[in-house]
């Protein structure tokens, strides 16, 4: 597989504990053409080495400048295994949502391959609008799917937090993929649910739009979810394509798991984990 001619990648993460919490169970991977927001659950000694768990397993995929999608399918897989293999209390389990984006090919021509478990999300900016690709696996998605309850209800909804998805359940979690052709000038956003709790989409695509290096992006992003209460841990990678470069611009490797205790914590809805907090 050829690295795509006339197109880099720049890229700019950033991740913070939260206000109000003492732990980050979320990790994330930026590495290559690869980039993934993990967000553990099941609390202390679970919930962060499962989020851990499963960067590890994706690690591999960022030694290649484009990667295969069955590669990118048994590293999921292997994700989930290495999180279901956690040692944990009785009646305590580990588990994280997983979502990202990774650079692919069809053809011979450069793709987006979005992947999704949980309630993580990834955005698209294109044409100057802010576009969700991924589909949260929760609770409150399903009753919006199903006209019960608005968007906006979702958002505080005393059921946000319950996913139905999850690396690490009992159940094999069926992963979302989506295929996206690549414009330069394309900017992605992977992040962790502390962002969409805090600030509205309409404001993130605000700061998406005005803010050109993806660094700063990424830092202003948290930044202000912490300043609009910064309820849960927080992870933010931003990634845009350009035509600046012969080939994928690398980068230094970059993947992390950085340094909780309440009721904004992301659970899994049903299992040997039920109730556990992130």
């Amino acid at each position: 597989m050829t690295t795509p001619v006339s197109l880099g990648l720049l890229w700019g993460a950033a991740t913070h504990q939260g206000a109000r919490r003492r732990l980050n169970e979320d990790s994330f991977l930026a590495r290559g053409s690869v980039f993934f927001v993990a967000d553990g659950m099941g609390g202390h000694e679970a919930g962060e080495v499962a989020s851990a768990a499963a960067v590890e397993a994706l690690a591999p995929l960022g030694r290649s400048d484009v990667v295969g999608v069955d590669e990118v399918r048994c590293r999921v897989r292997a994700a989930h295994d290495a999180v279901r293999a956690i040692d944990t209390a009785p009646g305590r389990g580990a588990g994280t949502t997983l979502s990202g984006v990774a650079l692919t090919d069809q053809g011979g021509e450069p793709y987006w391959l979005v992947v999704n478990v949980g309630d993580s999300r990834t955005y698209r900016v294109a044409d100057g609008a802010l576009e969700q690709v991924s589909v949260d696996h929760s609770e409150v998605q399903e009753l919006v799917d199903a006209g019960r309850i608005t968007a906006e209800q979702a958002l505080t909804h005393p059921r946000r937090h319950v996913v139905t998805r999850a690396l690490g359940a009992p159940d094999d979690p069926e992963p979302d993929f989506w295929f996206l052709p690549v414009h330069a000038g394309d900017r992605m956003l992977v992040c962790s649910d502390g962002l969409t709790a805090e600030l509205p989409d309409r404001r993130v695509a605000e700061l998406l739009m005005v803010e050109p290096d993806p660094q700063t992006a990424a830092e202003r992003l948290v930044g202000e979810a912490l300043a609009a209460g910064g309820r849960d841990n927080i992870t933010v990678i931003v990634v845009d394509a350009t035509g600046l470069t012969d080939a994928l611009e690398r980068t230094a490797p970059r993947d992390g798991r950085p340094d909780h205790d309440d009721d904004e914590d992301t659970v899994p809805r049903r299992s040997p984990w039920k109730g556990a907090l992130t």
